[in-house]
């Protein structure tokens, strides 16, 4: 049997996030199949460190990651801290792909410490569909927020919670929303679904549009709902749903966007009507002011790239369980040789030496 690379599970340091690629659940099944595991400890993560702890694993001091044994696999989710240092093997989702800010910097960094990003979104099957994704969460907590938005119930600082929390405040004053409704785009893929379920406790119409409706884009039609939530991710260029002109189309109903999807930094985004994104301290953003008249609303944008993190226990332990096979897998399996493969088209792509 090929030897099991030690994976180290780092703290993650975007501040609030709390969600992990391993659980604890699977932390044990990966020990059982021989795999040595390190947890860093995290202040912050949804899982105490005792849980792995009780799972067999090893525990190492919060960041000590760069000091990990020559062979190990570094395990994450969002971005690694600011540094110009050599890297070695890392899973996490690099964004680093899609000619993103950044990225000729970071895959430099790999190639000089002779490792690899196995990034998390470009784990797929033979088929291109990906072997997890936290794409329902994603949906179902931007969905959330832009309800609470258009209610005006939307508060900075929104604290990590339940499921069961956030559906309980989903459902509080609902009633239909006086006639509001929404607009999902990509209804049906993981994220649409997220969407439509989050959508539906709120109590707020929904309509579904997926490849067939956006084909050819009504736009009258999207911009009579009150919200819309971007779901669709584009791997080439495509028309934008939403631009600038839209907004200020005469009679536009549309005053909420949430974009589940955040391609904010990429020449791919199908929302050029936005270049920053929000935050958990400042969720939503104005795009347009009302008008004096009142013809048309005021329109804000809800763009919150881990927009999961909210609901950190259940996004990991759902994202962990279907990431296990692959992980078990590892350092072989045709999923880790497609994402090599990616990792080098990428340092082709953005011109760095290999």
């Amino acid at each position: 049997m090929t030897d099991r690379p030690l994976l180290w599970l780092r703290h993650e340091v975007r501040p609030g996030e709390g969600r992990a690629a391993i659980s604890p659940h699977t932390a044990r099944v990966l020990r059982e199949a021989g795999f040595p595991i390190t947890v860093e400890e995290s202040d912050q993560r949804a899982f105490s460190l005792q849980e792995y702890v009780d799972a067999g694993c090893d525990t190492a001091a919060t960041g000590t990651w760069a000091d990990a044994p020559e062979g190990a696999i570094v395990v994450g989710l969002k971005e690694l801290p600011e540094g110009d240092g050599p890297l070695r093997d890392h899973i996490y989702f690099g964004h680093a792909y899609k000619h993103q800010h950044g990225a000729a910097h970071l895959l430099g960094r790999f190639v000089a410490g002779g490792g690899t990003l196995l990034d998390l979104e470009y784990l797929v099957h033979e088929d291109g569909r990906r072997v997890a994704a936290f794409g329902y969460w994603a949906g179902y907590v931007g969905a959330a927020l832009a309800a609470l938005e258009h209610r005006g119930h939307l508060e900075p600082d929104m604290k990590r919670r339940s499921k069961e929390d956030l559906d309980a405040l989903l459902r509080e004053g609902g009633a239909g929303d006086d006639g509001a409704r929404a607009l999902v785009v990509g209804a049906l893929g993981r994220s649409g679904r997220g969407a439509c379920d989050a959508l539906e406790v709120a109590g707020i119409t929904v309509t579904r549009w997926d490849i067939a409706e956006t084909a050819n884009l009504d736009k009258e039609a999207l911009l009579d709902h009150d919200i819309l939530v971007n779901c669709v991710m584009v791997s080439s260029p495509a028309p934008p749903f939403v631009t600038g002109e839209d907004l200020d189309a005469p009679g536009r109903r549309l005053s909420v966007i949430s974009d589940v999807t955040c391609d904010v930094t990429s020449d791919l985004n199908l929302l050029p009507v936005y270049d920053e994104l929000t935050s958990w301290e400042e969720p939503a953003r104005v795009l347009r002011p009302a008008d004096p008249d009142g013809t048309r609303p005021q329109v804000r944008i809800v763009a919150i790239d881990n927009l999961p993190s909210l609901l950190p226990a259940e996004a990991s332990a759902t994202y962990a369980e279907d990431l296990l096979p692959t992980m078990l897998e590892l350092p072989d399996g045709a999923v880790w040789d497609r994402a090599r493969a990616r990792f080098v088209q990428a340092l082709d792509d953005e011109g760095v030496a290999h």
